[in-house]
């Protein structure tokens, strides 16, 4: 269901709730009006003619014209008047015709709502010759109804054309908002191909302006993420291509030629008059060499101790090899018991994060003491590792300029955490990584 349908069909019920309250309420005041007319009317008619008995002659009695009259006043008009003798017989009668229907009559629904039952008004007078007599006045309330009901039509009419301003400026209205939507729409179609160059204008409505400007800055986001990344794959992928050709240089250097001189020795041992134990000795000299060969290319392709030993012997194993290159460096560990329980996916990605920052540290920051901190909140189900240094430290803005930190950023990210960097010009570097294990 569309946005205008809605706002429409909501219009509408409202307009159809006004129409019925409005409705119930105007013929409420109608027929309030209709009998305080009708009353005030009888009340009137009533006073005239006692006042014209008790002053006339009997001669103007007979005459009859008063009567008559009276019947065609304006405040009179929704009555019918007669004058009953004693006897019971009508000796004066001028009531008012009931009015031919035409086309501003009401309809009969109207008037049934509208009019109440008013009783005969019965009243004793004395003529001016002393005869008995009572007037009786009966209301006829016709004409005050379709006063009423031609009001009513006038107040529904103003709703109706109410109703029909609302619904075209709202449409109106409507139809430039959603020209902006589409606008919108179309832009972010267009951000979905990673197309980031399309910007959106500025919009007149304040409300989709600061959308469109929200929009331009998240594809202006959304562009330099593209970029990083892209910059991050191909450094990844010239670190690959450099590692796998340091391996086949290494395998050639060292493994081929070992290989090749254990078999010459070999055969070297075959020969009558062989030296057996001094060639035995040089072939197990050149396999301890092959060995210690391997496990250093084992060690840079995946750390076996990370899967045999846990996450805290491979930190502790790390920082013992780091140490042991770098004497000038002062590195203290502490690390909690409870990482070697996380999965390993998560143990490889923070042993491969210190590993990157201890690399920073020894080329770049220059510093001589370095901390590691590891541990887990049991209460936030959270790791939090921090590794801080009294190095150089740089500026905040440089920090996302190096590939290293990129990819310990993405390394982070990928565990759904939060990495953060606080550093200054020769106030060393501390970067807090908190992930949660959930």
């Amino acid at each position: 269901m569309s946005l205008r349908y809605q706002i429409n069909l909501r219009i509408l019920l409202s307009s159809l709730c006004i129409l019925f309250l409005g409705g119930a309420i105007a013929v409420w005041q109608a027929r309030q009006s209709v009998n305080k007319e009708v009353e005030s009317s009888i009340n009137l008619a009533a006073q005239l003619i006692s006042i014209a008995f008790a002053q006339n002659s009997p001669a103007a009695y007979h005459s009859g014209d008063w009567l008559p009259q009276l019947n065609i006043l304006k405040e009179t008009r929704h009555l019918s008047i007669q004058l009953q003798e004693s006897g019971g017989k009508i000796t004066r009668f001028s009531a008012k015709k009931q009015p031919i229907y035409s086309d501003d009559s009401p309809p009969q629904w109207y008037i049934q709502l509208v009019e109440s039952k008013h009783p005969k008004s019965e009243r004793p007078l004395i003529a001016a010759n002393g005869q008995q007599l009572t007037l009786v006045i009966l209301a006829n309330p016709l004409d005050e109804i379709t006063e009423a009901w031609q009001e009513s039509l006038a107040f529904f009419n103003s709703v109706l054309l109410l109703m029909l301003f609302t619904f075209l400026t709202v449409n109106l209205v409507f139809n430039k908002a959603l020209q902006s939507i589409a606008t919108i729409v179309n832009a972010l179609k267009t951000i979905e191909t990673e197309d980031y160059q399309h910007k959106l204008p500025d919009f007149s409505i304040q409300e989709y302006d600061r959308i469109a400007k929200a929009i331009n800055h998240l594809a202006d986001k959304l562009k330099a993420s593209q970029q990083d990344n892209r910059a991050l794959t191909q450094h990844s992928l010239a670190i690959q291509e450099d590692e796998r050709q340091k391996l086949s240089q290494e395998l050639h250097d060292e493994l081929s030629q070992s290989l090749t001189a254990i078999k010459v020795m070999a055969v070297t041992c075959a020969r009558p008059k062989a030296d057996i134990k001094n060639t035995s000795d040089t072939i197990v000299e050149v396999c301890d060499h092959l060995i210690n060969v391997v496990r250093s290319m084992m060690r840079q392709l995946h750390p076996l101790i990370l899967t045999e030993l846990g996450l805290k012997a491979t930190m502790e194993d790390l920082v013992y090899q780091w140490s042991v290159r770098n004497p000038q460096l002062k590195l203290v560990l502490d690390c909690s018991n409870a990482v070697d329980e996380l999965e390993q996916h998560i143990a490889i990605q923070l042993f491969r994060v210190v590993q990157e920052c201890l690399t920073n540290i020894v080329r770049h920051a220059h510093a001589t003491q370095a901390y590691i901190t590891m541990s887990i909140n049991p209460a936030t189900h959270t790791l939090h590792l921090q590794v801080n240094d009294n190095g150089k430290g740089c500026d905040i803005q440089q920090i996302n300029q190096g590939f290293g930190l990129l990819s310990m950023k993405e390394r982070i990210k990928s565990l759904g955490g939060e990495l953060n960097f606080q550093t200054a010009p020769q106030q060393g570097l501390c970067m807090v990584a908190i992930i949660p294990l959930l």
